[in-house]
């Protein structure tokens, strides 16, 4: 396969309604309503993949790799297509984590079948599937690949310990992005984003998943096991920041605009989009602060009653195949599940491509390492609570 990077469009991390029917149905579970709950017997039916050569994979828009001159082939998928007589229908219907969860837990709370053999979802609401039991644990036997080559990182979330329930698509790392030019000095820290010569020119995220975790690490939080206080700690600073001018706004994705424009110098930032930002202006950096940066995944899972449980678990350790994982890496950019891809992408004859096995953002160097960590998820029990507070601070 020939590896090229590509140019996507901005990541799929997307903010978290105010509450949402996701949220009020998670809390509903997480308050011990049975409707909602699955238990492990309850979640799977016959497979019939030996039999029926098929699945249906539902993901994000742009988010694998596509030929050149013709955006419907998808050549990684092809691939498996060819090696194995298994055909793949490839649906991009996933485009806000809520809406997604609204669309299908109709079917999976009444025990019925979504229609679809795998899912791409962020972690964050991963957690939420696994907790109501929605997803079918994997078997491990069958992906040998997976087993060997997933990142130490991302290989035991709290949600998930050991991954038996969702594996990395992709991942990335929620991080603090500015225009060194601008600002005029290296940003290093949390703390640096209310610096005084930065008033009225800051934004943070928007979603409560996608931003309170690198705001508690600025206060030397231990995400993986943080607390209600260290929640409520950051929303009063928050507040105060607020009230005294020094965030411009929140933001989905947009942040990229204002960061381009100069109308913002720092901001919290996903570092998928600034390999992007970057080929257009290399003032712009991305940095893992000196007290560590949130590493998320979006990730796949096998929902209940799927029937191709088979095929999904071998289309997944096909991706993790170096050669493989190299490939959607050099078109996504985003930080890459599979380590030994790295080589892959070095070996390239192709300069542009040789190159991504050098950058951080797809390959984090040991450093860099050292102080990514997978926060806990925000718990059911805990999520109204804090929404309703943070989407008051946020104007949600």
């Amino acid at each position: 396969m020939a590896l090229t990077p590509k140019t996507r469009p901005p990541s799929r991390r997307t903010l978290l309604r105010a509450l949402g029917g996701g949220a009020v149905l998670g809390g509903l579970a997480g308050c011990g309503v049975p409707a909602a709950y699955v238990a492990p017997g309850d979640r799977a039916v016959a497979d019939v993949s030996e039999r029926d050569r098929r699945l249906r994979f539902a993901n994000w828009p742009l988010y694998i790799d596509t030929d050149d001159n013709d955006a419907t082939k998808r050549p990684t998928l092809d691939a498996f297509e060819k090696r194995t007589g298994i055909a793949v229908d490839y649906v991009e219907e996933i485009n806000d984590n809520d809406e997604f969860f609204g669309k299908i837990s109709p079917a999976l709370m009444n025990h019925q079948q979504t229609g679809r053999d795998l899912i791409v979802i962020s972690d964050w609401m991963c957690a939420r599937f696994v907790r109501l039991g929605w997803v079918q644990r994997m078997d491990r036997s069958r992906q040998p690949n997976l087993a060997k080559h997933l990142d130490p990182l991302l290989s035991s979330p709290a949600f998930d310990p050991g991954r038996r329930f969702t594996v990395p698509w992709q991942s990335g790392i929620t991080g603090i992005a500015y225009d060194r030019r601008r600002v005029g000095r290296e940003i290093r820290r949390v703390s640096d984003l209310w610096a005084k010569d930065l008033k009225g020119r800051v934004t943070l995220l928007s979603g409560l998943d996608e931003a309170f975790a690198l705001l508690m690490q600025g206060n030397g939080v231990d995400i993986r096991k943080w607390r209600a206080d260290d929640f409520h700690q950051v929303c009063d600073q928050v507040q105060k920041h607020v009230a005294e001018g020094q965030i411009r706004r929140f933001t989905g994705n947009d942040y990229t605009k204002d960061l381009v424009s100069g109308d913002v110098l720092a901001c919290q930032a996903y570092s998928g989009d600034v390999i992007q930002l970057q080929a257009d202006n290399p003032d712009i950096r991305f940095v893992v602060p000196e007290e560590g940066a949130e590493l998320w995944s979006d990730s796949l899972m096998i929902p209940n009653r799927a029937r191709h449980k088979g095929n999904a678990e071998r289309l997944i350790d096909y991706y993790y195949e170096p050669e493989v994982a190299a490939e959607l890496a050099a078109w996504v950019n985003y930080v890459c599940p599979v380590p030994a891809a790295r080589d892959v992408l070095a070996a390239s004859k192709d300069k542009d491509t040789a190159e991504l096995a050098e950058n951080p953002l797809i390959f984090p160097d040991g450093g860099m390492r050292e102080r990514l960590v997978i926060a806990r998820d925000i718990a059911a029990q805990e999520r109204v609570e804090f929404a309703k507070r943070w989407n008051r601070i946020v104007g949600l």
